[in-house]
């Protein structure tokens, strides 16, 4: 079938029954969510039947163009892989692959995190691998499992996160994300003291909210530099694109192994220039388009700000490369990489039961 949603970009995978788990979706916020539901939509519009299945409990009702299953019972889940071609998990779950012990069905997985090499959990997760085909989001990921992956890295919000022409971008830095300790805001906040001792004030809008929000608003009182730093609470869609597009700088200074960075190819679809640290995926999130320094260096980071900030042709050509880059991260272009995997899981799982039955 030639399938085409007036983007221009066509499906010629023969129509499949596609079963999408997806452990976290709508209504909770996050990278998976994000990224199944783009992945859902796409391969519904382009003539697929999707049904998701997750443990998210509840949504609002009649929002996708597909069906959402919450929370199935065992004879529910056992139907849904009965009914599928292909059984599509966005992150492995031990939860919801069991029928596939029964049930013979071509199996992906898609790895957006690391599978620990420890704990029964994990231990058991990378003991099935065999049984699956495999799509990693970052290299990072892909190197870090015993099973050979494809790398299909994540899609963003096309239609959502655009660059706004005429608009002033006026302010300096930005930070997105969970204000917990792993993303390393702590650290953002001292380069920008170190900045300060240099004679340089930045200004930076910290977007999001968590547990270390009150240490980190004593942080800044503590050195000097909170009439700096608005904590602006959260935002998302067209607000969030909105706030990209008023800054000239996305910081990502994670201190743990990000396997990816969404908010990275969001910023650069904004027209905003991501510094980021060498952290996991991150450096092949955003390519030649940002500049990555070592993470938790915290004079490498303020040194790599007043260079980018003090030099504004580098942040044009950091753009134009951004735009060239984010050809690879569109929702057109992701779908059609990973229907591709699902087929080809397809085509060898039909091979393989033509082999066993002569």
């Amino acid at each position: 079938m030639d399938a085409a949603d007036g983007s221009g970009f066509v499906d010629r995978t023969h129509p499949m029954n596609i079963l999408l788990c997806s452990v976290p979706f709508h209504p909770s916020v996050g990278g998976i969510e994000t990224v199944s539901a783009l992945l859902a939509e796409r391969f519904q519009r382009l003539g697929h039947r999707v049904i998701v299945v997750t443990q998210t409990p509840s949504g609002e009702a009649g929002r996708d163009d597909f069906e959402v299953v919450r929370r199935p019972s065992a004879a529910r889940l056992f139907e849904l892989v009965r009914w599928s071609d292909v059984v599509f998990h966005n992150n492995i779950s031990l939860r919801l692959a069991w029928p596939l012990l029964l049930l013979r069905r071509p199996w992906v997985v898609a790895h957006h995190t690391w599978i620990p090499a420890r704990g029964l959990a994990g231990r058991l997760k990378r003991l099935v691998l065999r049984h699956a085909s495999h799509i990693a989001v970052s290299w990072a990921v892909a190197d870090s499992l015993p099973v050979d992956c494809r790398v299909v890295p994540n899609p963003y919000a096309d239609d959502v996160f655009v660059r706004t022409e005429g608009v002033a971008r006026t302010r300096e830095l930005i930070f997105v994300g969970r204000l917990v300790s792993d993303k390393g805001v702590d650290v953002l906040i001292d380069a920008l003291a170190l900045l300060v001792q240099r004679g340089r004030r930045v200004r930076l809008t910290v977007i999001g909210d968590g547990p270390e929000l009150p240490a980190l608003r004593q942080q800044a009182t503590r050195l000097g530099v909170a009439n700096l730093i608005d904590f602006a609470g959260q935002r998302s869609g067209q607000q969030l694109a909105a706030s990209l597009n008023a800054h000239h700088v996305l910081v990502v200074p994670s201190v743990w192994q990000e396997p990816f960075g969404v908010v990275a190819l969001e910023a650069m679809a904004c027209g905003c220039v991501p510094l980021v640290s060498r952290s996991g995926g991150l450096p092949d999130a955003v390519g030649a388009a940002g500049v990555v320094v070592a993470s938790g260096d915290r004079p490498a980071l303020a040194q790599a700000i007043d260079q980018l900030l003090g030099d504004p042709r580098a942040l044009e050509r950091l753009r134009r490369a951004g735009a060239v880059h984010l050809e690879r991260h569109t929702r057109d272009r992701v779908a059609r990489d990973y229907l591709q995997a699902l087929a080809d899981a397809c085509g060898n799982h039909a091979a393989q039961s033509t082999a066993r039955a002569a």
